[in-house]
């Protein structure tokens, strides 16, 4: 566990320099430790693949140093840290149309890898993906766990407007784009779900540690979804 400074009010705490789920399940006991017994100061935690980053204010942290003293802190409450009380996983089911406009890198993918469409589809929903964190935008869920045989590098020339909802593969993580953005992802089908709606109570359909799987439905059924 290494302590390093993010700025004048916040640090990073580091736990590995791999994306595992052996890391990643110390990421979220850190942050489950830390949410239960809120040093003074702290503000906000920020999970990432192998760190999290800790934001605080520096006045209710105190000291002459608050970036010291929060280190001790922070180094006295995770002395102990363990991942066994960690709550089970949420498991998160998507709907998903694959293919046509709605994935229009499907059969790009399928040439890759010298297999048809229906075996992307099949290979993709049959598998049960991590929340590894979410960023790049809000609502925006790295999945791990994608297998091997559709494992397939971004494209060379990234869309500069992808639409909400679309499903995509970026090397070894597939993830859904929550709202319209650039994106270098290949493409291969879009949900109806809403995956970020400032509306709800919990804005992010998905958390980092849940499970996701994908539902493979019909053209019929994404035009008839609601909400």
């Amino acid at each position: 566990m290494q302590f390093s400074p993010l700025g004048d009010q916040a640090l990073t705490i580091t736990l590995g320099n791999s994306i595992d789920e052996a890391t990643h399940r110390r990421v979220r006991a850190v942050v489950a430790r830390l949410d239960r017994e809120r040093p003074a100061g702290l503000i906000d935690l920020v999970p990432a693949f192998a760190s999290i980053a800790v934001h605080y204010d520096p006045a209710k942290v105190g000291g002459n140093s608050p970036h010291e003293a929060m280190v001790a802190t922070l180094s006295a409450l995770l002395r102990d840290a363990g991942d066994e009380a960690l709550p089970p996983a949420r498991v998160v089911e998507i709907p998903v149309c694959y293919g046509g406009d709605l994935g229009p890198d499907l059969g790009d993918v399928a040439a890759r890898h010298d297999i048809s469409e229906d075996d992307v589809v099949q290979i993709h929903s049959d598998g049960e993906y991590l929340v590894y964190m979410v960023g790049f935008m809000p609502g925006f869920a790295y999945l791990g766990g994608l297998p091997e045989r559709i494992v397939t590098p971004r494209r060379s020339t990234p869309r500069k407007a992808v639409p909400a909802g679309t499903v995509g593969i970026g090397g070894q993580q597939t993830g859904v784009y929550p709202m319209v953005s650039p994106g270098g992802w290949n493409l291969i089908g879009r949900t109806p779900r809403a995956i970020f709606d400032i509306r709800r109570p919990e804005p992010s359909l998905l958390a980092t540690g849940d499970r996701v799987r994908f539902r493979p439905i019909t053209r019929d059924e994404f035009n008839a979804w609601r909400e």
